[in-house]
């Protein structure tokens, strides 16, 4: 098989074998701790402006179909991995991973120590890097991840997100857990509608079949959207999704959600969660390595619940170190919209996970509740966020 070469801006070098289309790619490479759904990673936006490398050492096995892609194309700069399996056993299959990665023009390497890229990523931080397979100089591949462009300070969420508004109507099916799973004998009201207006700084398809599932009816707006244009469309909730690279770069939605916040029920999930932190007038900062993978622990410091959760981000909010206000037993910060509690963080790293605002219908998470891939513990935060709206317009 074609040699190929993975080079990082610090000078590092692993060797491997071609996978995937035959080409060059850079971008910053992260490294993904799920053992399944490298589908459901590859079409995840989040992920553009990124080289993704599997930690799980056996990667299709079960091959590609199109019901699990997460968009409607791979958004990954790159792929890496330690063994591509070329069978592919799997009812639903359509294509293997080299297939995949060969019809989107994905370059991508496999036969490389990723075990040993991992440890080299957590120690020195995710960087720049570039894969080749035509272009087999270290020293100069070295130089092209050195000169790539970084996501600091970058709208990469310009770059994914829709062109114009659309209506979103897919559920999750029958293939999917339940958020709630009544009494087949019990007759069921009907669930109350609400309209809701999503925007997509690069959402994940799956965010929006939760939404459907619990009632919502979804629009789904562009990234740049005015809060006037959202305003004029009726609606009971805004959602804030997911997205790729640093939020300080989209000082647009910022803005925009400032003229929001107290309006109408406002939920966030990651990129959207780090947006609504600095609209409230807290930081962001970019993690050493990121968090990406479907394992990580949350704990809600409300409950002292544990939540084992999907996560993919390279930013997190800092919430400011104050003690605990009066008659609050957790940390609650003064804001210009008005008191904000941190309601969860990360037990790898203690960074915030989730924050709630006591004096607006307001809350956000870091994680991805839809999971896709990974574990459903936090779905019911779709439940929660309809009770918020149903609260809220009563």
């Amino acid at each position: 098989m074609k040699k190929a070469i993975l080079a990082l801006a610090d000078g590092t070098i692993f060797e491997g074998r071609a996978l995937g289309a035959e080409g060059e790619t850079g971008g910053e490479v992260v490294f993904n701790t799920a053992m399944t759904g490298y589908q459901e990673v590859l079409t995840d936006p989040s992920y553009r402006g990124q080289i993704v490398t599997m930690t799980a050492p056996h990667i299709g096995n079960y091959g590609v179909t199109p019901e699990d892609v997460e968009s409607t194309r791979i958004w990954a700069e790159g792929f890496v991995v330690k063994e591509s399996s070329r069978l592919a056993s799997n009812w639903r299959g359509k294509a293997t991973l080299q297939e995949y990665l060969q019809t989107a023009q994905i370059v991508a390497i496999e036969g490389i120590d990723t075990r040993a890229l991992t440890r080299h990523l957590r120690e020195r931080g995710a960087q720049q890097g570039v894969i080749s397979h035509i272009d087999l100089d270290p020293r100069r591949l070295v130089e092209k991840a050195r000169q790539a462009p970084s996501i600091i300070g970058r709208d990469l969420a310009a770059t994914v997100t829709c062109d114009r508004r659309y209506a979103w109507s897919e559920g999750t099916g029958n293939w999917a857990p339940k958020i709630i799973l009544p009494s087949p004998d019990a007759a069921q009201p009907p669930r109350q509608s609400w309209r809701v207006v999503a925007y997509d700084f690069g959402v994940k398809q799956n965010i929006l079949r939760r939404l459907v599932d619990v009632g919502c009816e979804v629009t789904v707006v562009p990234a740049s959207t005015p809060a006037s244009d959202v305003l004029a469309l009726n609606p009971h909730g805004i959602f804030l999704s997911n997205g790729p690279g640093d939020p300080e770069g989209v000082p647009y939605a910022m803005t925009a959600l400032r003229e929001l916040i107290g309006l109408v029920p406002i939920f966030g999930i990651c990129l959207g969660h780090q947006l609504l932190g600095l609209a409230l007038g807290f930081s962001t900062y970019k993690l050493k390595f990121g968090h990406h993978g479907a394992n990580h622990p949350v704990i809600d410091l409300r409950t002292r619940k544990v939540e084992i959760t999907s996560q993919n981000h390279n930013f997190a909010v800092r919430f400011p170190a104050e003690a605990p206000a009066a008659g609050h037993a957790l940390p609650v910060v003064e804001t210009p919209f008005g008191r904000v509690q941190l309601s969860h963080t990360s037990l790898n790293d203690g960074s915030v996970e989730g924050m709630v605002c006591l004096d607006r219908p307001v809350f956000s998470v870091q994680y991805h509740p839809e999971a896709s891939p990974g574990p459903h513990d936090s779905a019911y935060l779709f439940e929660q966020f309809a009770a918020m709206m149903e609260t809220h317009h009563a």
